[in-house]
């Protein structure tokens, strides 16, 4: 069964892992008292700051707190929604001063006609919010790729570790398991994925990482469709 659609993961796969950890996660943690502070009464901020104390059995902690809980949350590189969604507005208001571009690795950047030219879609799933995956290939180093993507996934479509996630994008997307390649660094998402029934690869940008049971490459122009 021939290759219809690719979903691909930002981290260590699409974008430079150091990028995130080196580049938007200390700019998300510095911002967010002063973005909170700027932005508590507007409507999505609000809803995160309930949500941030809903998880945190917190009802009643202050905005100092809730800051305090998020910048925690950033160190542990927590992968929950409330946080997601105030690191991509905050990353926005960062790409729009141009206080960084985003990182994408140029080999992601030269496949894409090529994967295009076989009339194959391109997806991406990350636990960075959707928006944040928008803001990441609407400015990166060559500009703006958002056009080449047929649309991207995160948390709220389901854990990237758990099977689930994965059934819920072949059927959001409309296509069989084995039709969708799913390229990632991380052999435990490859996992679920490969459970849910779609073909996987794994991309090995460093040569410490831990191998996945599955195709390897290094590089997505190593990737060949029919």
């Amino acid at each position: 069964m021939s290759i219809r659609a690719i979903i691909v993961d930002t981290a260590g796969t699409t974008t430079d892992l150091n990028f995130i950890q080196d580049v938007l996660f200390p700019y998300s943690r510095t911002a967010i008292a002063e973005f909170l502070e700027q932005n508590q009464h507007n409507v999505l901020v609000d809803c995160c700051i309930s949500d941030v104390k809903d998880i945190a059995l917190e009802p009643d902690a202050s905005l100092a707190r809730v800051t305090e809980i998020l910048q925690q949350w950033i160190d542990e590189d927590r992968k929950v929604t409330p946080l997601k969604t105030l690191q991509g507005l905050i990353w926005k208001q960062g790409y729009n001063r141009v206080d960084f571009t985003g990182h994408i690795y140029p080999d992601f950047i030269d496949s894409i006609e090529r994967i295009k030219e076989k009339g194959i879609r391109i997806y991406s799933f990350s636990s960075g919010s959707v928006e944040a995956q928008k803001l990441l290939f609407s400015h990166s180093d060559s500009g703006d790729l958002t056009p080449s993507f047929s649309g991207h996934f995160d948390t709220r479509t389901g854990n990237k570790l758990d099977k689930q996630a994965y059934c819920n994008i072949c059927n959001t997307i409309s296509l069989k398991p084995k039709q969708i390649l799913f390229v990632s660094d991380m052999p435990e998402e490859l996992k679920a994925a490969e459970a849910a029934g779609m073909t996987t690869c794994q991309m090995l940008r460093l040569p410490e990482q831990v191998k996945a049971k599955c195709k390897t490459v290094t590089s997505f122009n190593e990737l060949q469709f029919d």
